[in-house]
């Protein structure tokens, strides 16, 4: 058995073209997660009881589900209820934005609760609303403790984004999947898309590391 290297210079316009793809549904998905997730994360602190629930039903369903069932779920069963197709690329990045959020919610909710409570009631004795204080003292504060575990959910999402090939989306692992089928060069495809989502990782890794050294952030928890 003879390793084929033609095969992978061959394929990989294609794998990278996919690759561009997952990084695109990475990048929608996350900025929805984290829009969602800053909203939940700080309905998670609020002294509002209903919205403290709703927003607990939320992130413990999306995270004690797996992702999958949640495409499924998206792709499959809404079209059934709504009477309407979606379109794989909305239901990929719907499902992969709505998980993402429940994530990043507790991401948010860690950060908001890490920053000194004395710091609302700061900004309560200046005049400032509740939502006032939140926005323009403790959410720019809990903004540089939560670029490290944004910069993991971002690594974990990009990685889990390979379940929409089951959808038959086709992003990276979608792509490599087809080029198998017609070339029978699992061995070489295979290697070349996980060299591929290793550099994509890796430079995730370099930019969380640039943020934390350019915002200072291991200094600021000594």
């Amino acid at each position: 058995m003879s390793f084929n290297f033609d095969l992978i210079i061959k394929s990989f316009p294609l794998l990278l073209a996919g690759a561009l793809i997952t990084i695109k549904i990475t990048l929608i998905s996350v900025g929805i997660g984290i829009v969602i997730g800053l909203f939940v994360g700080i309905a998670r602190v609020t002294k509002v009881k209903p919205i403290r629930w709703l927003a607990a039903i939320y992130v413990d369903f999306i995270r004690g589900t797996p992702l999958l069932v949640q495409i499924f779920l998206i792709y499959f069963a809404l079209p059934i209820a709504l009477g309407i197709k979606i379109n794989p690329l909305i239901a990929a990045i719907t499902a992969c934005g709505i998980n993402s959020g429940a994530y990043v919610a507790e991401i948010f909710r860690a950060g908001i609760q890490a920053v000194d409570e004395g710091q609302m009631e700061a900004g309560r004795s200046l005049g400032l609303t509740w939502p006032q204080t939140m926005r323009y003292i403790v959410i720019p504060q809990a903004f540089k403790s939560v670029i490290p575990p944004l910069g993991n959910e971002f690594i974990a999402l990009l990685k889990d984004s390979s379940l929409v090939s089951v959808i038959g989306f086709e992003e990276l692992t979608r792509r490599g999947q087809l080029v198998i089928a017609r070339t029978y060069g699992s061995l070489e495809i295979w290697l070349s898309v996980a060299f591929l989502y290793l550099i994509m990782t890796l430079t995730i890794s370099r930019l969380v590391a640039y943020l934390e050294w350019r915002f200072d952030i291991k200094n600021d928890r000594r």
